[in-house]
């Protein structure tokens, strides 16, 4: 059988068996090029960029990489594993996204539907307004506020864009660090609402500010609301179980925490353990905007669904018209706030440029990140997804950048 014809029937081959790994050849990449992945991440792990990590290449909906590389926990000596839980953090947005399309697909929620319909407290919300210095004042000294009323109310595009002003800036945070006490044994019945009392930051639709927390932990409350489930339940039953993502869960479970990949901290040339990572994994408290642990695996089934228009393993969860939609650039790079060549979709990155973005990836791809290093995109030209789990804080992001180049340099046809 020729590799061509081979390449013709993994095409038009039904997909209940995609996620056994295929020859990359036959998906048109390069076997050879594609172990400069391994020597990408040696050379972070020999400069104490990171401890390990778990990479993660899949092109035309067929696993053409899957690797291991290094320590999940150094001072054990702890080899990595392809099935090492990682803390996702920020990862988890687009899965919250997901649901939310999910949602707007079933009639229950509208893009432009106010946040309020579904938790009413976030009704007249104030904004904050930056009051200014008296000459003398010290630099040390925080800046105080005023606040007036909001131009209109947040809606569910400007929580799911980052232009909703709810928890994502200086005037917000020290509200918002106190009604995050005690988030572990919280609920998000319980927790979200009392965001009413946190000014935004700024006027909602005026510009871009990356919402941490309180956008996607609304968000997931807005699931509950909408669907009538708790929203872990909601995932579980819509998401997970169907796309067959067995580990990703908000708390590893008891049992799992072994398989749990050490998070560390970069620090003048070396590597400190991060004494206590584990915050955001509750089994009360569903954090949509960081709460959910995966694997790299688990994490490819999701990410070949969107590849694939909303379709996985035989399974449609979304159409390929929501996916466009979600994988849109609602914010221009032009907004203030966002970067040259970075748009900002429905809970995704959007690369409208990749020359002025300075990535090396298809225009149109898109993705994100987590605190601790992970990373996926999804290029739609090329029908790449990338999965890079690690569990380093990565502030310059730059490993991303140098995982992507050693894909791409990987696409021969």
């Amino acid at each position: 059988m020729s590799l061509k014809f081979f390449a013709f029937l993994l095409a038009i081959l039904p997909v209940t068996a995609a996620s056994i790994p295929v020859k990359p050849e036959s998906v048109g990449l390069s076997e050879e090029r594609l172990s400069r992945i391994h020597e990408t991440m040696q050379r972070h792990i020999e400069a104490r960029n990171i401890s390990g990590a778990v990479t993660l290449v899949a092109r035309k909906g067929r696993i053409a990489h899957f690797q291991a590389h290094g320590l999940m926990d150094i001072e054990a000596n702890q080899a990595m594993t392809k099935d090492t839980i990682f803390r996702i953090f920020s990862m988890s947005k687009p899965v919250a996204g997901v649901a939310i399309m999910m949602l707007l697909e079933q009639g229950k929620v509208r893009l432009n539907d106010p946040v309020s319909k579904f938790i009413p407290e976030l009704k007249g919300i104030k904004v904050a307004i930056p009051e200014e210095r008296p000459a003398g004042t010290s630099a040390a000294e925080p800046p105080r506020y005023y606040t007036v009323p909001s131009s209109r109310e947040i809606t569910i595009q400007d929580l799911l864009s980052h232009v909703s002003g709810l928890g994502s800036g200086p005037a917000s945070a020290a509200d918002t660090r106190k009604v995050l006490e005690g988030l572990s044994s919280s609920t998000l019945a319980g927790l979200t609402p009392k965001y009413a009392a946190t000014p935004l930051d700024f006027q909602p639709g005026s510009r871009w500010s990356y919402s941490a927390l309180a956008g996607f932990d609304t968000l997931g409350r807005v699931v509950e609301v909408a669907s009538g489930s708790t929203f872990d339940l909601f995932l579980k039953e819509n998401l997970f179980g169907p796309l067959g993502m067995k580990t990703t869960a908000f708390h590893p479970g008891d049992d799992n925490w072994p398989r749990v990949a050490s998070a560390y901290h970069r620090a003048e040339g070396s590597l400190q353990k991060v004494q206590n990572p584990n915050q955001l994994q509750s089994k009360t408290y569903y954090s949509g905007a960081g709460g959910l642990v995966s694997t790299a695996e688990d994490y490819a089934q999701f990410a070949m669904m969107l590849a694939g228009g909303g379709q996985w393993n035989g399974k449609r969860l979304l159409s390929p018209k929501t996916v466009e939609l979600m994988s849109s650039a609602f914010v221009s790079d032009t907004m203030q706030g966002r970067q040259p060549g970075r748009g900002y979709g429905l809970s995704v990155q959007v690369v409208t440029d990749p020359i002025r973005a300075g990535y090396r990836v298809s225009t149109g791809s898109f993705g994100w990140d987590g605190a601790y290093g992970t990373h996926f995109w999804v290029d739609p030209k090329e029908q790449i997804v990338g999965i890079m789990m690690i569990q380093t804080d990565n502030p310059d992001r730059q490993l991303d950048r140098d995982f992507e180049n050693a894909v791409m340099q990987a696409v021969v046809e």
